[in-house]
């Protein structure tokens, strides 16, 4: 489903996956309304939802005040979402804004600006801008001023900045990396994953703008951290088995390997040493993924 408006090309998709927020997807849509700068199309994946979404998109496309793709989906978890954003999109950039985020108004034209500044480029898939409250605080910390090509294992390990930020990436370089694993029974694969993946192959440059405002919502992914690893444990072990192969830190891949433990046990999978990457080092984590193991168990048991 999309409007007229989308017929002209577009220089940036920002894609929202959605279940069931019908209640507070239109503050992403009034932000994107108020951008100075319409060189975007707005692609929102409807994951499975069984409220309104639907009605309520097809009014804002009848609107025709902002260029807007909608696809339907079977519910397959926020990860699935973007893989369907990833096959779909077809413009030069794309950043993801969650269905209960918003982006400043200046936001579009800080992102089109900036490629337009290094588009030229060598080895870069994007760039990483910032992420703000409401109150217009940055969540964690600015990247350096004199910061140049990076990855975002090195911004948080290497150049100490902390929170969360926002990618913008170039599409025809995601595409080129496999999507994230649906399992039939979970619905979460943490997004991170490929971020690493591209970060062994490209680099990322630093914007010191705020592209996303974020608002943590009591049923939200960030909110729900534990029950989602304890519902979820093919998926954080997909997350795990990867980062032990690929991350560039020891204290990461040691984490990880805790992690992985954790999640092969209430698997029940014997063969968690064997498939493990790194199995001198899993086999040093084992007694502390144990430990971490049961403490998963009685936080899931009291929040029940």
């Amino acid at each position: 489903m999309v409007n007229a408006k989308n017929l002209k090309m577009k220089t940036l998709t920002v894609f929202t996956p959605t279940f069931n927020r019908a209640y507070c997807l239109g503050q992403c849509y009034e932000s994107l309304i108020r951008q100075t700068n319409q060189d975007f199309i707005w692609l929102i994946i409807d994951d499975g939802s069984t409220d309104n979404t639907e009605s309520l998109v097809k009014s804002w496309i009848a609107e025709g005040k902002i260029a807007i793709k909608y696809h339907y989906q079977e519910n397959q978890g926020m990860h699935g979402g973007h893989n369907t954003a990833y096959r779909l999109i077809d413009t030069a950039l794309n950043t993801c804004i969650d269905s209960d985020d918003f982006m400043p108004d200046h936001a579009v034209e800080d992102i089109v600006s900036f490629w337009n500044s290094i588009k030229d480029e060598n080895n870069i898939a994007g760039f990483i801008g910032l992420d703000a409250y409401k109150n217009g605080e940055i969540i964690g910390s600015k990247f350096p001023e004199n910061l140049g090509k990076t990855t975002l294992e090195e911004i948080y390990y290497d150049h100490k900045i902390h929170g969360d930020k926002k990618m913008v990436l170039i599409s025809k370089i995601v595409k080129k990396y496999d999507p994230y694993p649906i399992f039939s029974d979970e619905r979460f694969v943490p997004l991170g994953i490929l971020y690493l993946l591209i970060g062994k192959d490209y680099k990322f440059l630093p914007l010191n703008k705020v592209l996303c405002i974020v608002e943590y919502m009591e049923d939200g992914s960030s909110r729900n951290i534990i029950k989602q690893y304890y519902r979820h444990p093919k998926g954080f072990q997909y997350a795990r088995l990867t980062t032990l192969k690929h991350s560039n830190y020891l204290k990461v891949r040691f984490k990880n390997a805790v992690h992985y433990i954790s999640h092969s046990i209430q698997l029940r999978d014997l063969k968690f040493l064997r498939n493990s990457p790194k199995p001198f080092l899993t086999l040093s984590a084992i007694p502390f993924g144990i430990l971490l193991h049961v403490y998963v168990l009685y936080i899931n048991k009291i929040k029940k």
